[in-house]
């Protein structure tokens, strides 16, 4: 049998190049098998403290989003061709009352998107969502003063409003078409009034909150109050949400009476470990919508259509995260003596290599802080700590391979592009007036 050579180059690359990374494979090297470790240790960790408190209730969320939003509600408020003062108003500062991270917002981004929100207001929210909550914002003033923190803000706000902007110029021909094929939709007929599904997000979006309220530096005051009570906030607004699921969405009383039982029992039983009694919360509502055959079904369906595309992207780029940059405080691949010297000073390289490590690193909400005060304190430069601040919590490695499968490779990269090259140019102007 005669062998096609020129057809089996590539292969025949591929396999070297696999076998001498496997040959030569640094298993021994105190910083390579650390870097494995950190790899595992950081998935670990994100499944433990992210997947259920934060992702769960964010695919729900998203799987509602499209469900019971009707895609000519979101067109016109949202949509290439809406007022660009609502839409970008709305995606600019909607983030500030979601404390999430840059993995938690992509289920809420893909579900707006999918429903015909434009490019431009979609990645405005996409940035401004894990970039401007109040917590890291009052945070960031508290501990690294209060310049750095409002400087945050206007920035972020800012930030989000030019890059979607930029976003939609550049692929306006595209928004042009999405305008004309959603002018071809046809009207569907509301089932509730707006102001009942308005509750429902509402009761969800509380729940996401208020199940992640971080912990505030003082030990006394409303922030403390907040995080204090979380557990039982949250809990009101699950039992809100469980009443409107029966009155308006068709829930049958039983299953949900049901379904209670095992949280409020887990509860009593497990008084300090509410996370388990969350779990049960969200086993319960899973069985009750996989179940339901309206649209308590098409619910879960369109939630699992979000769960199994984005979690394995998710995880898989945390892994990743975690072999070269490691945890907040613990080293992968990369020494961070590396990233200490390269962030000191207000040099052009100091604030690009800020923003840049800042956008591939994960940052869990509010985790920037202490790495930001931590770096401070080793040299780092007030102009690099605001790149890292804008460039880091709105993006991720896990973030973009999950942007890309919804928009593309060039989009992504063009909006990644355009963070760092945004955070850059803030970090110089920052540190060149404080």
């Amino acid at each position: 049998m005669n062998v096609e050579w020129k057809s089996e180059w590539k292969p025949l690359f591929w396999i070297i190049a696999l076998f001498l990374a496997a040959f030569y494979l640094p298993v021994g090297s105190s910083r390579f098998d650390n870097a494995v470790l950190e790899a595992f240790q950081l998935v670990k960790w994100y499944a433990r403290e992210h997947v259920l408190l934060c992702l769960v209730p964010a695919f729900f969320i998203a799987g509602g989003i499209g469900v019971f939003v009707r895609q000519e509600a979101v067109m016109k408020y949202l949509g290439p061709a809406a007022n660009k003062l609502v839409a970008y108003g709305v995606g600019s500062v909607s983030g500030s009352i979601l404390a999430v991270c840059s993995c938690t917002v992509l289920p809420l981004f893909s579900g707006i998107y999918r429903m015909g929100a434009g490019l431009g207001p979609a990645i405005a929210f996409l940035y401004s969502g894990p970039a401007i909550n109040v917590l890291a914002i009052i945070l960031t003033a508290r501990v690294l003063g209060m310049e750095l923190g409002i400087a945050r803000a206007v920035g972020a706000v800012l930030f989000s409003i030019v890059i979607g902007a930029i976003m939609h110029f550049i692929y306006r021909k595209e928004e042009l078409e999405k305008v004309n094929a959603a002018m071809k939709l046809p009207k569907t007929a509301t089932k509730r009034p707006l102001w009942k599904d308005v509750l429902y997000f509402a009761s969800m979006i509380a729940i996401l909150v208020f199940a992640n309220w971080g912990k505030p530096v003082e030990t006394q005051g409303f922030w403390y109050f907040m995080f204090a009570n979380k557990w039982t906030i949250t809990a009101v607004f699950a039992a809100l949400f469980a009443a409107v699921l029966v009155l308006w969405y068709k829930m049958a009383w039983w299953k949900m009476f049901l379904a209670a039982l095992p949280v409020v029992a887990l509860g009593l039983v497990f008084p300090h470990e509410p996370i388990i009694s969350f779990a049960a919360g969200a086993i319960g509502l899973s069985v009750i919508t996989s179940t339901d055959r309206g649209e308590g079904g098409e619910w879960f369906a369109s939630t699992w259509d979000f769960a199994k595309q984005i979690l394995p992207l998710l995880l898989f780029g945390v892994l990743l995260a975690g072999f070269f940059l490691g945890r907040p405080g613990v080293e992968g691949i990369i020494p961070s003596e590396w990233v200490a010297t390269l962030v000191g000073g207000n040099s052009l390289q100091a604030n690009f290599f800020s923003a840049l490590v800042g956008a591939f690193m994960y940052f869990a909400t509010l985790t920037e802080v202490p790495i930001v005060q931590g770096l401070i304190g080793s040299g780092m430069g007030k102009g690099p700590a605001l790149a890292l601040l804008l460039a880091g919590p709105a993006l991720s490695l896990p973030n973009m391979l999950v942007i890309r499968s919804y928009i593309g490779t060039r989009k992504t990269i063009v909006f990644c592009s355009l963070v760092v090259a945004m955070a850059t140019i803030s970090g110089m102007i920052f540190g060149t007036f404080s």
